[in-house]
C-alpha cells in the first residue's frame, strides 16, 4: 500500500465526520497533498496570510465555512510506523496555521510515538493553539478494512 491509497478513504471519512459535527456549515474536504495550502484555500475563497508563500502541503484538508467564518482540519497520512519526525511535521503546520483539529494517522503502527506518548506520558507534545485555547493533535491507526480510524488506538 502507498500513502496515496489512504487519501481517498480518509477524505470520505473526514467529510462524514465534519458533516455530522457541523450541520449548518458548508463542508469541503479534499485531497490536497499535491498543492500548497495557500492555493487550496484561495480556491475556496479563503486567504490565510500565515499560509501564503509557505510550502505547506496537507494530505487531506477539511474546511467548514459559515458566512465569513471558517475552520480548518488537517490529516497527515502515513503507511509506515510513526516517528517523532512525522509528529514534528504536523506540529509545525499546526503551530503556524492553528487548525481546529489535526490528525496524524498511519496504516502501520504508532511506532516510537507509542513509547513517547503512552509509556512516557508525553501527550504535551501534541499541544498546539494559542494561549486562550490549547488543542491537541490526534494520533492513531487507520483501519484499512473499515476505512476509518481505529478509535481504540487514538491518542489522546
Amino acid at each position: 500500500m502507498k500513502e496515496f491509497d489512504l487519501y481517498n478513504p480518509m477524505t470520505i471519512w473526514l467529510k462524514q465526520y465534519l458533516s455530522g459535527k457541523y450541520k449548518n456549515w458548508e463542508v469541503i474536504v479534499e485531497d490536497a497533498h499535491s498543492q500548497r495550502l495557500d492555493r487550496v484555500l484561495y480556491k475556496h475563497g479563503i486567504i490565510n496570510d500565515l499560509a501564503t508563500g509557505v510550502d505547506i502541503q496537507i494530505d487531506v484538508l477539511g474546511i467548514v465555512k459559515k458566512d465569513k467564518e471558517y475552520k480548518l482540519f488537517f490529516i497527515e497520512a502515513k503507511v509506515t510506523k510513526l516517528t517523532l519526525r512525522d509528529l514534528g511535521q504536523l506540529w509545525a503546520y499546526c503551530k503556524l496555521i492553528d487548525p481546529e483539529e489535526a490528525f496524524l494517522l498511519t496504516s502501520e503502527s504508532l511506532g516510537s510515538l507509542n513509547k513517547i506518548l503512552k509509556t512516557f506520558g508525553r501527550e504535551d507534545l501534541l499541544d498546539f493553539g494559542n494561549s486562550k485555547k490549547i488543542k491537541k493533535m490526534k494520533v492513531g491507526i487507520w483501519d484499512t478494512v473499515r476505512n476509518s480510524i481505529d478509535y481504540i488506538s487514538l491518542i489522546p
